[in-house]
């Protein structure tokens, strides 16, 4: 999961894509480097903001762009 947002946040800095995405840049911090678990309500979140699904993100890959 971690790859999958670093590869999504592409050149943005942890604080643009986390405001981006509704979270603190802590909490993407430790996501990325696997420090922490999502949360359903963090996970709902961000798939929505991604536009993408559970089964993407989960799976490190998108075709959303």
């Amino acid at each position: 999961f971690g790859s999958f947002l670093r590869m999504r946040r592409g050149s943005l800095t942890y604080e643009q894509f986390a405001r981006r995405v509704g979270v603190s840049k802590s909490t993407l911090q430790r996501l990325e480097l696997g420090q922490q678990n999502f949360t359903i309500t963090t996970l709902d979140r961000l798939l929505r903001k991604l536009k993408c699904t559970a089964s993407e993100a989960l799976d490190g890959r998108s075709t959303a762009d």
